[in-house]
């Protein structure tokens, strides 16, 4: 585990200060576990009595203020008790008006204390309505109280920044609530972020000094380039690892056993991962990914900020460098490329198996698996334009489910998005034997287009940006695919491909996917 005080440092400092401050973070990174780490680190420092209790008992009583207040006071009274010692424990709750029930009980707990009180209150955006804004309330108004009458420090955590909850309207979405906060006393807003490189290290260290089973380097670090320092998928990896695959303790664990932990997570499909595909279908986390996954522009507006400030808190998105917003991590982009796809895989049978196109010398037959692509989408191209969600994202999608089935148990494809540079990148990374028996990797890259009708043809701009890409990855050829959408007068060849020649001086392979011909109406017989 890593220690609580390395993860939020600025915590100690804040409640020796009484500071009210706010500690966010996505579903399942640790948030709750630290936050317990670090209330038993400041009660047993001796100056102060320190403890988590969740909201989260309130939640099911809505805007019932006292059925609520009463839930949580029971709730605090059960992990007070687990977690303090007798003389710190909080004295009977005492009673009072629904709207004042928890400053009540709050003050009473800090006038009889020994020391100053430390309350980290975790799940607070479990709470909607008018409990939301009672609590918030009741905790604005002890503020001057304390130390003595009013704990001395409150850290309000959630998933969302506490500022930017607001009470609840009917019929809004809860986690989206408008209008003004009543809680405006937060010094600071600290966000639990992923592990660093080093945090993995460490982690995956501690399991090597337990049970002696060694991660290499390049291991780890394949870890934290899958993850983003992700704490659920760092500890699902090695759960996978360790648990599931039962990789012997003497054996190094390798990229390619980390390779086939990720595989093996993504298709069981976790509740983590469910989650997050359950996210798809909200309109807020549309509106930011769509842009993401059809490499197009961002809007530019303040509903899209706040949107974006949502999508990035639920975890889903990262930021930080001056490329804009992108997926969280290669794990995320996989399992969202996939859920897509099922929008328009009419059964896994159509899809092409391991193995469907290998060549004699063992490599990937990539112009086999382009054609056989486009005569799957001159029969079901069409279903790409009826309105589905994500509907412009869908061939991107779509190509990506195609190639990963193929290459699968021997190879890996992985989604490169570059939101508002109108591109979105697959790479193909083929691990074979080659004829003189040695283990060789293939890599091939391929940029995604859609041509709509009205639209300019995005041969040119893909030339250009393909060819700067295989300039960084020192690559000699790739692939354009462009999912012409536009209704065809004239069947399609069945070869899709040509080749030209960069800027650069690299080979690029073009696909165009064209639909089938429009039919002609009949007349009617006279």
């Amino acid at each position: 585990m890593i220690a609580a005080s390395a993860r939020l440092p600025e915590v100690p400092g804040l409640v020796a200060r009484e500071n009210y401050f706010v500690v966010h973070a996505p579903r399942q990174t640790g948030k709750t576990t630290t936050l317990r780490a670090l209330a038993a680190e400041l009660t047993t420092s001796g100056k102060y009595s320190a403890v988590k209790l969740s909201l989260q008992s309130g939640a099911a009583f809505g805007d019932d203020i006292g059925g609520a207040t009463r839930a949580i006071l029971a709730k605090a009274s059960r992990e007070a008790r687990l977690s303090l010692p007798v003389e710190l424990r909080p004295p009977a709750w005492p009673e009072g008006p629904d709207g004042d029930l928890l400053g009540g009980a709050l003050a009473a707990w800090a006038e009889s204390c020994p020391r100053p009180l430390a309350l980290f209150l975790d799940e607070i955006d479990s709470l909607t309505g008018a409990t939301l804004v009672a609590v918030l309330s009741q905790i604005r108004e002890g503020f001057e109280d304390r130390p003595g009458a009013f704990p001395a420090s409150i850290a309000l955590c959630g998933l969302r920044d506490v500022r930017d909850y607001r009470s609840t309207a009917a019929g809004r979405n809860p986690e989206r609530s408008g209008g003004p906060s009543p809680f405006n006393i937060i010094v600071e807003s600290l966000r639990l972020g992923d592990f660093t490189l080093g945090e993995v290290r460490e982690l995956y260290g501690q399991h090597t000094a337990e049970a002696g089973r060694v991660f290499t380097d390049e291991a780890v670090e394949h870890v934290y380039a899958l993850t983003g320092g992700q704490p659920w998928l760092v500890n699902a990896l090695a759960a996978e690892i360790v648990d599931r695959m039962k990789v012997p303790a003497t054996e190094p664990v390798t990229i390619e056993q980390i390779d086939t932990a990720r595989e093996r997570v993504i298709q069981a499909r976790p509740s983590h991962l469910d989650s997050l595909v359950r996210r798809l279908r909200e309109p807020e986390v549309q509106r930011v990914l769509l842009p993401l996954l059809a490499g197009s522009e961002q809007p530019v507006d303040l509903e899209y900020s706040d949107d974006r400030s949502f999508v990035r808190d639920l975890g889903l998105i990262t930021e930080g460098d001056e490329a804009g917003p992108r997926i969280a991590n290669p794990i995320y982009a996989e399992v969202i490329s996939r859920a897509l796809a099922e929008q328009v895989v009419p059964s896994p049978a159509v899809l092409p198996t391991a193995r469907d196109f290998v060549l004699p010398d063992g490599r990937f037959d990539v112009p086999g698996a382009l054609t056989g692509l486009a005569a799957f989408w001159r029969t079901h191209g069409k279903m790409l334009g009826d309105g589905r969600p994500y509907e412009e994202a869908l061939p991107h999608a779509f190509l990506f489910a195609w190639l990963d089935r193929a290459v699968n148990g021997d190879g890996d494809v992985f989604r490169e998005y570059a939101n508002g540079r109108g591109r979105a990148d697959l790479y193909l990374r083929w691990r074979y034997t080659a004829r003189d028996g040695t283990r060789a990797e293939q890599r091939e890259v391929f940029e995604v287009k859609a041509q709509r009708p009205g639209q300019a043809d995005p041969l040119k701009n893909a030339i250009v940006q393909l060819d700067d890409y295989l300039n960084h990855l020192e690559l000699p050829s790739g692939y354009i695919v462009i999912f012409d959408q536009r209704p065809q007068p004239t069947s399609a060849p069945d070869g899709p491909l040509t080749t030209q020649i960069s800027p650069s001086g690299h080979s690029i392979s073009i696909a165009r996917l064209v639909l089938p011909p429009a039919r002609r109406p009949t007349r009617p017989p006279s």
